[in-house]
């Protein structure tokens, strides 16, 4: 992980690509959000997604889960290259949480980063805030998924 004066606003990620599988989309919705058009193709069809749906939720938890194989890849590379890595804070929360299209059975989300601002933290100056957006687009290249999120990144002369 990177600490934050290595961080320039406009620096992308990419974060990965996962695919959505009927089997997968009806297993989150089993335990996390059971409604039928997340549940039952049939169900999917007739609602107004036109097919077996990704709960949000879903997506978002996909896209989180390849943000932190992302960050621990890369906090790898470091330590294998002699770097001392950048132990990130917690998250201060997110806003502006979009799904913008469905995510249906078969679709491939690829996922992807944005640091949009950063400053240094008032109350702690030992601490910096970064704000990026991580969104998701189909294999059709289409956005499905947008979160402005914020994180705590260590600065060195902290």
């Amino acid at each position: 992980m990177r600490f934050f004066e290595d961080i320039e606003v406009g620096q992308s990620r990419e974060l990965g690509s996962y695919t959505f599988t009927a089997d997968a989309i009806k297993a989150f919705a089993a335990k996390f959000d059971p409604q039928r058009f997340h549940l039952d193709e049939e169900e999917g069809r007739k609602s107004l997604f036109g097919g077996l749906a990704a709960s949000g939720w879903h997506v978002g938890s996909v896209c989180m889960k390849l943000l932190v194989a992302k960050g621990k890849e890369e906090t790898a590379a470091e330590i294998a290259a002699g770097e001392k890595p950048a132990v990130w804070g917690p998250s201060p929360g997110f806003r502006e949480l979009r799904w913008l299209k469905p995510v249906l059975a078969g679709d491939t989300i690829s996922f992807s980063s944005v640091v949009e601002s950063k400053r240094t933290s008032e109350k702690r100056p030992e601490w910096g805030i970064v704000q990026a957006r991580t969104s998701g687009v189909n294999q059709r290249g289409e956005a499905v998924y947008s979160i402005l999120a914020t994180a705590f990144a260590p600065r060195r002369s902290g």
